[in-house]
């Protein structure tokens, strides 16, 4: 049987909760005055008695919101005592019809003009408003800023100097930021000030911490943490948040400690009526089990006890966490460790000197491990004690055998391994929030999102507005996540059988949808692995929209992780990143081959049998440099499925299947890359790529790079003039998601199929559909688009340059329409029918004459 439990969507922040009103037989009603702010950020208020119920009868418990905005200053949270049961979930969705949204906006109303010559207009907002980020009308504002790459600047000890006196004058200078793009890396720091100079110039200091976190002390652990290129802040590709950069439409000033936030709005926009949001809130929803994240402490960790002849080592180049290890030569001395929990997880070299080791836990012997292997391997988890009762325990590790006993680390585990789990949302829309953390501290970048702790230099996310911590079967399906300062979704902490489904992600900050840890590599318990997941038939656009290292998707370590059919594109950086630790899996003897230094930094992981199938992936690299549509990254320990994948259009270059440094154990096959130039079609660029079968792939260029060992290789079918072979047509057919499409289809779109030489743009700024078009100088090369409906236009730019354009229609030739203008147009509609007659119809636009043409995508009707 299912409940149901019908929320309004005026639910007001001053009102209390009063839980369930009353029920039927089968549908809960709870009353919609008594439900506060959903119950003050802790919905279901009192869905014990629905919850009981449900079980006892067998069946879901149902949530149905109404629609309309229901406005949180913090995040819904859901633990382990609101989850369903295996077969039974508890599902908080859309009523029929509704389409709620949750919010972390506020609106910001009131404008008037206070500078006439800038058309800035002025709001007023709660003082001490803190934001990163604006919408009107469901459209991102940018935060001032300057002009691309601004000429003039030169790197001092502290910062910049600029011969320009003029940005001594700026105000609120704290608040100031530099921004540079450099290689695969974004790095941010705040202005500590900026100061007239002797020569009449500007000095630019840079916050001291961030400074020497981005310029003089990147952090650098090396593997598993990170590869060897460490782009720093030297140079400024823009300036950005200073009320003196007011005046470009669409950008926003936000001066908190005033209470005002200024705007430039666009062409059309009235601010009188326009829906302007300023996100406060960071996170939406909070889904957590026990116990959270799960880090090692190093050795020289304070409740650390070493009795006998220990020594101490550090500076080491073997891997080990922190570089530094506790060692002895002498049996019988031990190390203990005393903490309040459920476990612990006692981290070690193994290697063919080490030894046998007696395990006590709270003064009774357990077990005996032995670290002996045959190669060394750092940061190996030797002992895990789990499942104790919570409170203080003692571990202890006496040494047994083997020339040597070493400790390199401990993983406490706090709490009992309790997953929320069984938990659906369904046709929801999460929007507005913000992450204000980089207004502060900077923004200390390692790779795809995945950053450093500015104080403790660990790895850690961006955040995301939905974050799932020890989830188990938590389903998201046909829900929305957009207009956000942060991340999409955050399925994290070793979160298993979770799924993505059918939902869309666009327009966020950072990350799409991200799955799983880059810094529980060592793990050997599959309770503590993330596993199982899916993310499947969701469209990922326009990720990292202010934190371009970003990307679609971001798998760290994980376990059969299935990532399918999805459509990712118009990202700045890579489409999906998926495994982590560079060479850290691969041998010191390919290690070497790289030219990396002996002894080597070499341990293991859990990661393996994930698949990547289906996927279509687009329009990426629109900003930084050394990336992909799908790039992998680290060993696998078992192999890996990469099939079915449609990859193309890279804006700045890219390597289109890029398996870089460490990816092993891969699969990949029946792959079609298209439309990415004189780049490569795949890059396996050093030796410490290994082991990988590539074969049955087809790609419109040739060029390609294999420094990989042990590599299985069978070079791809090149297709010339996009004349693709049947087995390439049905992958093209397959791939992406199984869900209706979008009648406005740009260029890009798998609908559109390509005959003769064509070229792809991205990254245009005249104002063509989602920035970017496919070009040919080629007479009678064509575009052609099926479609079921009753009408068709076809979208291009008109210009000098460009010429006639062949119509057929149904087989029926008609006729030639004309893209030659005087002046540039962009997104004209050249060709358009109506009323056709219902069903599926074919139109192929075809050059006729002219230097150019261009196709900028088809509208359907």
């Amino acid at each position: 049987m299912r409940f149901a439990i019908v929320v309004a969507a005026h639910l007001v922040a001053a009102a209390t909760a009063t839980g369930v009103a009353g029920y039927t037989s089968d549908v809960l009603h709870v009353s919609p005055d008594g439900w506060g702010n959903l119950c003050a950020a802790q919905l279901p208020c009192d869905l014990t008695t629905a919850r009981d119920r449900a079980r006892h009868e067998h069946g879901d418990v149902v949530v149905e919101l109404n629609g309309g905005t229901y406005r949180l200053t913090s995040p819904f949270t859901l633990g382990p005592q609101d989850s369903g049961r295996p077969g039974h979930s508890v599902v908080y969705r859309a009523g029929p019809g509704q389409h709620p949204v949750l919010s972390g906006g506020s609106r910001v109303t009131g404008f008037s003009k206070v500078d006439a010559a800038k058309n800035i207009y002025r709001a007023k907002v709660p003082k001490g408003a803190e934001s990163r980020d604006l919408f009107v009308d469901g459209k991102r504002a940018q935060r001032t800023r300057s002009a691309a790459n601004p000429a003039g600047f030169s790197t001092t000890a502290t910062g910049f100097t600029t011969a320009d006196g003029s940005y001594a004058a700026w105000t609120n200078q704290s608040q100031v930021e530099v921004v540079n793009d450099s290689g695969w890396k974004q790095m941010r720091c705040p202005l500590a000030s900026i100061a007239k100079n002797a020569a009449g110039g500007s000095d630019l200091t840079v916050d001291p911490g961030c400074w020497n976190n981005n310029h003089s002390s990147v952090p650098n652990p090396g593997f598993p943490f990170n590869g060897a290129g460490l782009p720093s802040l030297n140079g400024i590709s823009w300036i950005e948040n200073s009320y003196q950069l007011l005046g470009t439409p669409g950008q926003f000033y936000l001066d908190g400690a005033a209470g005002y936030l200024y705007y430039v709005p666009r062409a059309g926009e009235n601010l009188a009526k326009a829906d302007v949001e300023l996100p406060t809130a960071q996170q939406l929803l909070d889904v957590s089990g026990t116990p959270g994240h799960l880090a090692p402490l190093n050795d020289s960790d304070w409740r650390a006890t070493y009795t006998g002849s220990w020594g101490y080592s550090n500076g080491r180049p073997t891997g080990d966490l922190g570089g530094d290890v506790h060692y002895t030569t002498t049996d019988g001395d031990s190390f203990s460790y005393t903490f309040t929990g459920t476990g612990l997880q006692v981290l070690s070299e193994t290697n063919s000197d080490e030894g046998a080791i007696d395990v006590y836990v709270d003064g009774a012997k357990t077990q005996t491990v032995n670290a002996a292997t045959p190669e060394r391997l750092a940061q190996q988890a030797i002992v895990s004690v789990t499942g104790l009762a919570k409170g203080q325990h003692t571990v202890k590790l006496v040494k047994a055998g083997g020339q040597y006993m070493l400790v390199d680390g401990v993983t406490v585990i706090p709490d009992v391994v309790n997953p929320v789990h069984d938990i659906t949302f369904s046709g929801i829309t999460f929007a507005y929030t913000t992450w204000n953390a980089p207004t502060a501290e900077g923004y200390v970048d390692n790779q795809a999102g995945v950053l450093w702790d500015p104080t403790t230099r660990s790895p850690i996310r961006i955040p995301a507005a939905v974050q799932v911590h020890r989830g188990q079967r938590i389903t998201f399906s046909d829900d929305t996540f957009r207009n956000l300062g942060t991340s999409g979704v955050d399925l994290a902490d070793q979160t298993q059988d979770s799924t993505v489904y059918r939902s869309t992600v666009t327009d966020t900050s950072g990350i799409g949808v991200a799955v799983g840890e880059v810094d529980d590599y060592y793990q050997t318990q599959a309770a503590l692995m993330t596993s199982g997941n899916t993310v499947s038939d969701n469209t990922i656009q326009y990720v990292g929209q202010e934190f371009a290292d970003s990307v679609g998707v971001l798998v760290g370590h994980s376990r059969n992780t299935t990532l399918s059919h999805n459509d990712i594109g118009y990202t700045p950086y890579s489409g999906v990143s998926i495994g982590w630790g560079w060479g850290w899996a691969s041998s010191c003897d390919l290690q070497a081959k790289q030219g990396l230094s002996q002894p080597c930094a070499h341990g293991s992981t859990y990661t393996g049998g994930n698949h990547v199938v289906g996927n279509h992936v687009h329009s990426v690299m629109g900003e930084l440099n050394d990336g992909g549509p799908i790039y992998t990254l680290g060993g696998q320990a078992s192999q890996s499925e990469f099939t079915g994948n449609v990859l193309g259009e890279c804006v700045n270059g890219c390597n289109a299947i890029y398996h870089d440094e460490g990816s092993s154990l891969w699969y990949t096959h029946d792959n079609v890359v298209k439309s990415i130039g004189g780049a490569l079609w795949l890059n396996l660029w050093t030796p410490t790529i290994h082991d990988d079968k590539i074969v049955d792939n087809y790609t419109d260029t040739g060029n390609y790079n294999n420094n990989g060992t042990n590599i299985t290789l069978q070079p791809s079918t090149v297709v010339a003039d996009q004349n693709w072979p049947a087995p390439a047509r049905a992958i093209l057919a397959a791939a992406g998601p199984d869900t209706p499409k979008s009648k406005l289809v740009d260029d890009d779109d798998l609908r559109v199929a390509y005959i003769g030489s064509w070229s792809f743009q991205g990254g245009r700024s005249y104002g063509d559909l989602n920035g970017n078009v496919h070009y040919s100088q080629q007479d009678g090369a064509s575009a052609t688009i099926t479609f079921t409906g009753t009408g068709v236009s076809f979208l291009t730019e008109t210009n000098s340059d460009e010429g006639k354009i062949g119509i057929t229609l149904d087989g029926v030739a008609g006729p030639a329409v004309t893209a030659n203008t005087a002046t540039r147009g962009v997104q004209q509609k050249v060709y358009s029918v109506k009323g056709l007659k219902p069903g599926q119809h074919t139109l192929t636009v075809s050059k006729i004459d002219g230097t150019y043409f261009l196709v900028d995508g088809f509208e359907l009707s």
